[in-house]
C-alpha cells in the first residue's frame, strides 16, 4: 500500500511544482518586467527550490557526445551490445576522421564498467566513463529499473547477477578485458571471476575494485549496521512492496527507489538542508555556476531505480548478514565461490578514507581472498579526504584516481605470464604509508594520496 501512497503524494504534488516552475521562470526572466521588481530574485529563487523539491526524477541521459583523445576532439556514439531483461551491456563508440588519432585509440584497452544496482542510475557514473574514454574503449552495465521489467520475465536474483557478468564478459572477450567494479558490484564481479577461473575459463586481464563491501565486518559503517542488526524477515516485511498496476512491472515484488533515495538523504540529512540552502543563497546572488552544479548533482542523485526483492534480499543476506564471500561459503548455483583460484587476473583494490558506505578495509579484503594471484600484480589504493562518491567522479577520480586504474591496467596488458615485481612508487610531496605485508614473499603495493578538500557535498 505504501507504494500506491507514494505514486498519489506524488501525482499531488506534480501540478504544484509545475507551478511553481512558471513562476520562477516569470520572475527570472529579463523579458519580463515582472523581472526587474525588488524582491523578485527572491521570489524566482524561492519557487525553484520549491519545484525542485516537489518533481519528479527520470533517470538521466549519460549525455556524452564528444571527449578529447589524444589532443583531439572525438566523437562519441552510444549504443546496446547486448541486451538482457534487467541489464543492457552498452558501449561508448569513438569516433574520429584524423588517422593518427584512429590508429592510436584501436590499440587502446578494453574496459567493462559494472555500474552498481543499489538505487541509482548506471548514469551516477558518467564522469567514470567520460574520464575512462580519453585512453580506453569502454563498455558499462546500464541496469533496468525492476518496474519496468514485465512480471513475465521472471525473477531477478543474485545469482543472475553473476551470470550476467560472466556472459558479458564472455561476449566482449577476457584476454585484453579490463573490469571496473564501482561499489556493490564488487561482490558480484569477483564471485564471477572466480567461478570462470575455477571452471578453467580465461579470466580478465586486470579487475579493480572501488569502495566495496567484499567484507563488510570490517569498518560497518550505518549502510553496513542496519543490514547486521535487522533480521532477514525485517527487510522482507517492512522494504519490500509491489509494483502498482500503473508500470510495465505491475505486481513484481520490488524493494522501490524512493525508500532507498529516502534513505540515502537519512544518512546525511544536514548535508542536503545546507547544500539546498546553498543553493538557494547563490541564485540570490546570481551565481549561475554553483547553481547549475547544484542542479546536476541532483538531477542524478535524485533519480532512483526499483530493485527485485529476490535480488535485494538475498545480497543482503549473502554480503551484509552471512559475509558468505569473505568466509569462503558463497555458492552461485550450487558451485562454491573461490577467489584464491584467480591466477592470471591482476587485481587493484580502491578506496576512499572518508567512505562512508563501504568502510575502510572493505574492499581491501580482495587482496587477501584472492590468494592465488601474485603479489606482484596486486596493489591498493586510498585517497585521503576521498569519501564514496569521490573516488568514481570529481575531481579527486579525474587527478587521482583515474590515472593510477590508466597505469594499472597499462602494466597488465593481458599476457599470460606472471609479472615482475613492481617497483615501489613514490608520490610526489606525499608519504607513502607503510602496510604490513600480506605474505612472507612480497609486500602489496600500497599508495596514499593526501587531497584538499574542496567545497562539500552529499555523498551518493
Amino acid at each position: 500500500m505504501l507504494y500506491q501512497i507514494q505514486e498519489f503524494s506524488r501525482a499531488m504534488l506534480e501540478p504544484i511544482s509545475s507551478l511553481a516552475q512558471t513562476v520562477a521562470k516569470i520572475y527570472s526572466d529579463p523579458n519580463n518586467p515582472l523581472s526587474y521588481y525588488p524582491a523578485s530574485q527572491r521570489i524566482a529563487a524561492g519557487y525553484e527550490l520549491l519545484h525542485r523539491l516537489g518533481k519528479g526524477y527520470e533517470k538521466p541521459e549519460f549525455g556524452i557526445k564528444n571527449v578529447q583523445a589524444h589532443g583531439k576532439q572525438v566523437a562519441i556514439t552510444e549504443y546496446t551490445s547486448l541486451e538482457k531483461p534487467f541489464c543492457r551491456l552498452v558501449r561508448f563508440k569513438r569516433f574520429s576522421d584524423d588517422v593518427a588519432v584512429i590508429k592510436a585509440m584501436k590499440n587502446e584497452p578494453i574496459v567493462l564498467v559494472v555500474a552498481p544496482l543499489s538505487g541509482h542510475h548506471s548514469s551516477l557514473l558518467r564522469d567514470t566513463v567520460k574520464v575512462l574514454l580519453q585512453n580506453h574503449k569502454v563498455y558499462l552495465t546500464d541496469w533496468t529499473d525492476a518496474r519496468l521489467v514485465p512480471i513475465s520475465e521472471g525473477q531477478f536474483h543474485l545469482d543472475d547477477y553473476v551470470a550476467y557478468i560472466q556472459e558479458f564478459i564472455r561476449y566482449i572477450g577476457a584476454e585484453h578485458l579490463h573490469v571496473i567494479s564501482v561499489c556493490q558490484p564488487t561482490v558480484p564481479v569477483l564471485g564471477a571471476i572466480s567461478l570462470m577461473a575455477s571452471n578453467g575459463e580465461l579470466t580478465p586481464a586486470t579487475m579493480t575494485m572501488m569502495g566495496g563491501p567484499i567484507d563488510a565486518r570490517k569498518s560497518p559503517t550505518a549502510v553496513n549496521s542496519l543490514a547486521m542488526t535487522k533480521s532477514f524477515e525485517w527487510f522482507e516485511n517492512n522494504v519490500i512492496f509491489t509494483v502498482p498496476p500503473n508500470h510495465p512491472g505491475s505486481g513484481r515484488r520490488v524493494y522501490p527507489g524512493f525508500m532507498q533515495h529516502a534513505g540515502f538523504v537519512a544518512m546525511n540529512p544536514d548535508r542536503h538542508v545546507r547544500s539546498h540552502w546553498d543553493f538557494f543563497q547563490d541564485l540570490l546572488k546570481g551565481d549561475a555556476s554553483d547553481a547549475e552544479a547544484h542542479r546536476k548533482f541532483y538531477d542524478e542523485y535524485n533519480a532512483v531505480l526499483d530493485m527485485d526483492a529476490a535480488y535485494y534480499l538475498e545480497t543482503i543476506k549473502t554480503v551484509f548478514q552471512d559475509f558468505a564471500l569473505a568466509k569462503g561459503t558463497w555458492k552461485v548455483a550450487g558451485q562454491l565461490v573461490r577467489p584464491q583460484d584467480i591466477k592470471r587476473t591482476a587485481l587493484f583494490a580502491v578506496e576512499g578514507e572518508l567512505d562512508d558506505i563501504s568502510g575502510s578495509g572493505q574492499t581491501r579484503s580482495a587482496i587477501e581472498l584472492c590468494s592465488g594471484i601474485p603479489n606482484a600484480n596486486k596493489e591498493e589504493y586510498e585517497v585521503l579526504g576521498a569519501g564514496h562518491y569521490g573516488i568514481f567522479a570529481g575531481r579527486r577520480w579525474r587527478e587521482l584516481v583515474y590515472p593510477k586504474i590508466s597505469e594499472f591496467i597499462r602494466k597488465h596488458p593481458g599476457t599470460l605470464e606472471t609479472k615482475a615485481p613492481a617497483q615501489k612508487i613514490t608520490v610526489t610531496s606525499q608519504k607513502v604509508a607503510p602496510k604490513k605485508a600480506i605474505s612472507s614473499k612480497t609486500a602489496v603495493k600500497r599508495i596514499i594520496v593526501k587531497t584538499v578538500p574542496t567545497k562539500s557535498r552529499p555523498k551518493a
